[in-house]
């Protein structure tokens, strides 16, 4: 039976609270932009920074990056990846890049996004902000923005579910 761990309300508080955080540690606005992992890291991304418009006044670039060529296990997972498009509206070099993914949980798919926007340009840094951190780092990668950690054991999934996808806003733990 899936447990609900976040609703639609705490979904868009922990997006608001990451939207101001976000802007502080930046001192705004100025050379940033947003990068969503393909899929669910996408529409967060879109939101946190509709957040930074309505809070700061100003928009912000919405890119969406497709990791599925950098992944490392590529030549061990037995279906072909699905390829989606990366789409990033500026020039990344020299450029603050705020990474937004749904889950954090081993770290691989964050390396793969790095490598991915290393071949887009070279960034001033790259910061990570996640809406769960779930916790099973299989690489030294720490998220900088958190909507909520999550311990969970290895025999659970955390779903992040969206409205853009066509289901309600929630995030739920389910085991395997």
């Amino acid at each position: 039976m899936p447990k609900e761990l976040m609703n639609k309300k705490d979904i868009d508080r922990a997006l608001m609270r990451m939207a101001h955080e976000i802007i502080e540690k930046n001192k705004g606005t100025e050379k940033l932009c947003l990068v969503g992992i393909q899929r669910g890291g996408v529409h967060l991304a879109k939101r946190l920074a509709s957040k930074i418009k309505q809070i700061e006044k100003k928009s912000i670039p919405v890119g969406l990056l497709d990791i599925a060529l950098y992944r490392d296990d590529l030549n061990i997972r037995k279906e072909q990846p699905v390829v989606r498009r990366t789409e990033v509206p500026c020039e990344i070099t020299d450029l603050k890049i705020i990474l937004v993914d749904d889950v954090l949980f081993t770290g691989r798919s964050i390396r793969a996004a790095m490598d991915a926007l290393m071949d887009l340009g070279r960034p001033a840094c790259i910061q990570l902000a996640v809406l769960i951190d779930r916790g099973h780092r299989e690489l030294p990668i720490k998220a900088d923005y958190v909507g909520k950690n999550m311990p969970t054991a290895l025999s659970e999934t955390v779903q992040v579910q969206l409205k853009e996808e066509g289901s309600e806003d929630r995030v739920i733990l389910e085991k395997k």
